[in-house]
């Protein structure tokens, strides 16, 4: 393997991490940031409150994103087990 190819195949695999945790991530970054704007506006400083909150919505974002997440992930999977010959020599 050549060391493009083997670039080209670890660039492969970091997109796939970003498509897959990409959504959940932001999901659990934009929930964060309201639920601290607010307990800024209240004046609540509660840690548990974040925590279950991010939870929720990460949670959510499983159930709503999982299946499509998860047949990219496999697709992927079955690419790169077909390649894998062809990698080796």
């Amino acid at each position: 393997m050549t060391p493009e190819r083997a670039l080209t195949e670890l660039r492969h695999g970091l997109e796939v991490a970003l498509w897959v945790g990409g959504p959940l991530l932001l999901t659990v970054l934009v929930v964060g940031v309201l639920v601290g704007v607010l307990q800024a506006a209240t004046q609540v400083n509660e840690p548990t409150i974040p925590f279950v909150a991010k939870a929720a919505a990460l949670t959510a974002a499983l159930f709503a994103l999982g299946g499509l997440l998860l047949t990219y992930l496999v697709e992927y999977m079955v690419n790169l087990f077909h390649r894998i010959p062809h990698l080796i020599g």
